[in-house]
């Protein structure tokens, strides 16, 4: 089957959804306003400059989950879709991802943010096939760590091999949409690389091989 594959955040929302976690937290003084704000920009800018060290990232983006259940974290992480997730849904993303589930395209996002923030959006899209970062549980308690691969950079050409053996599929006529220069191992790979409001880095590859440029905040 076809496969319609999407990063997510900046792609099919209007925002970065692990940066806005971190934000959301401390707007809701659930941790140290100076210390944890302060990182979070600073992580999220290295990511936007193509250097983020993945692993020092996820140790600073899971230590919030350290300890706690999913159940006990549910009830805030609802309230993070109501209040910060849905005001990022982009209708023209819901168009896209319609558009490929018209067409029979088996839908999938793959991305480097968590597990814990990105399982819920992806559910709000109607995609039920998600690779993301997964943070580590023991005794149905999140211990602050990852496993496992990150899927992040070239991670996710090695997360989204796995997952094509496990689901008995191939990158046969395969899309994949995203904003970031931090995924052309990814888009290289495929027949169909859709840069979706792309960065200035991923903009100019994109021109230099002729891949389509979509504009998905673009007023009708």
């Amino acid at each position: 089957m076809t496969l319609a594959i999407f990063d997510l955040d900046n792609t099919l929302i209007c925002g970065d959804s692990d940066h806005a976690w971190g934000q959301f937290l401390v707007d809701r003084g659930l941790v140290d306003a100076a210390q944890v704000g302060s990182a979070n920009d600073y992580f999220l800018a290295q990511y936007q400059a193509g250097c983020l060290n993945i692993d020092e990232y996820l140790n600073f983006a899971l230590a919030f989950l350290a300890g706690k259940s999913p159940q006990e974290l549910a009830p805030l992480h609802r309230l993070f879709m109501t209040e910060v997730i849905e005001p990022m849904v982009l209708p023209q993303a819901l168009e896209l991802i319609g558009h490929h589930r018209a067409l029979g395209h088996r839908l999938l996002i793959i991305t480097a943010t968590n597990r814990f923030v990105t399982e819920p959006i992806a559910q709000r899209l109607g995609i039920k096939q998600l690779i993301a970062c997964e943070p580590e549980l023991t005794g149905g308690r999140y211990t602050g760590k990852a496993t496992g691969t990150p899927s992040f950079g070239q991670g996710k050409v090695v997360r989204l091999a796995q997952w094509l053996t496990e689901q008995n599929e191939s990158l046969d006529g395969a899309w994949f949409y995203s904003d970031s220069r931090n995924d052309l191992p990814l888009l290289e790979r495929v027949e169909h690389p859709i840069a979706v409001n792309p960065d200035a880095t991923l903009r100019d590859i994109a021109q230099k091989n002729a891949w389509t440029i979509l504009d998905l905040r673009k007023k009708p």
